[in-house]
């Protein structure tokens, strides 16, 4: 199974579509993943036109996204568990705050946002995954997302690109 992963679009009601490296880069995935702050319920659908998405609610998120997604999730795909959360909080890393979050569920994967930051590392037996942001890059620098593929073994790499026209 390939999944693409996204995190913080922060992208407005008047926005026409998403970069056109993102959409070429999440052509074919089985479901797109989202760790939070979309911003508009209009992004949804946006993402849901490449392909089926499961997402969290983030800190900059209104109740529909949070009554459509809810505040964090653990997922079963292909066999393995993925906890999702958006990561936002006080005290501590967003990944800390994230892999604490399902510390009692252990799963094989935790994807979060928050940071904007990529970030890829195993801790303790558990995937930690931050695809950075696709449209709002902050102080990085180039855009992000990342692919997730479910097979005999877990693999996550992070995509990057210069426009998010």
């Amino acid at each position: 199974m390939r999944i693409g992963v996204i995190a913080d679009t922060h992208l407005s009601d008047r926005v026409q579509k998403l970069p056109d490296a993102l959409i070429q880069g999440l052509k074919g995935v089985d479901l797109i993943l989202h760790a939070g702050d979309w911003v508009s319920p209009l992004v949804i659908d946006l993402v849901e036109q490449i392909a089926p998405c499961e997402g969290v609610t983030g800190n900059n998120d209104g109740p529909l996204i949070r009554e459509r997604f809810g505040m964090s999730k653990l997922l079963t795909l292909e066999g393995y568990r993925i906890g999702m959360i958006h990561g936002d909080g006080y005290r501590k890393t967003t990944e800390e705050r994230a892999r604490e979050a399902f510390q009692a569920e252990q799963p094989d994967v935790v994807i979060f946002g928050h940071s904007h930051i990529p970030y890829l590392q195993n801790i303790d037996g558990i995937l930690m995954f931050n695809p950075g942001s696709p449209t709002d890059k902050r102080r990085q620098p180039r855009y992000s997302y990342g692919i997730l593929e479910l097979g005999s073994a877990i693999r996550a790499e992070h995509f990057y690109y210069d426009s998010k026209l």
